[in-house]
């Protein structure tokens, strides 16, 4: 049985494997983990022959390099599945921002909650503003942690606040993230007559 070949050039670049082996020895891993110990690279390649399997160098830094007789496909199935897995974990956070008004329309509000929801199932954190023009800048700020606490009822998914509530230049603004043990409360906003100022 004839050793396996390369089918392009990245594969050749990702692993070295059988005659591609640079190195004049190796520390050679069998197919079922035995420590073969350090071997000429002919002898390991011939060893890896016998049984039908490819000489794959899996540590090329190492002094003398690491291979391990295996099968090459076998090889490629379970470095992509660690890669999946790599890849998985180095999931990036970010910071989304959704704005709302005091003249934010309930429907509005459902939408806009629902998309915080889904950024907190990827993982994200959520930041909600509560954006303040003219008068409203000026009003107790009770009033407006009221409204923002509004919003805040009906995202439909467990979260926890990470960053109290501030009151900045545009506004009242709030920090939250994804928190798996808590149930989502849901609850219908308080109806408000709404203003002739009120925004929607």
């Amino acid at each position: 049985m004839g050793f396996t070949k390369y089918t392009s050039q990245a594969e050749k670049e990702r692993a070295r494997m059988n005659e591609g082996i640079r190195s004049p020895e190796v520390r050679v891993i069998g197919p079922d983990a035995e420590n073969f110990g350090v071997l000429p690279i002919r002898e390991a390649l011939a060893k890896a022959a016998e049984l039908g399997l490819d000489l794959i160098e899996i540590s090329p830094n190492a002094q003398p390099p690491v291979c391990k007789i295996t099968d090459y496909g076998k090889f490629k199935y379970e470095q992509k599945k660690k890669d999946k897995e790599i890849k998985s974990k180095a999931h990036v956070t970010e910071t989304k921002i959704t704005q709302v008004k005091i003249g934010t329309s309930e429907r509005d509000m459902q939408i806009k909650a629902g998309k915080a929801a889904e950024w907190l199932k990827e993982g994200h954190r959520v930041k909600v503003d509560l954006f303040l023009w003219g008068r409203y800048k000026y009003m107790e700020f009770e009033f407006l942690k009221e409204r923002l606490e509004r919003f805040l009822a009906v995202i439909p998914e467990g979260y926890k606040v990470a960053e109290p509530i501030q009151k900045g230049p545009k506004g009242l603004s709030i920090t939250l993230e994804r928190d798996p043990s808590k149930k989502p409360q849901i609850q219908k906003p308080a109806k408000v007559t709404p203003t002739t100022e009120d925004v929607k």
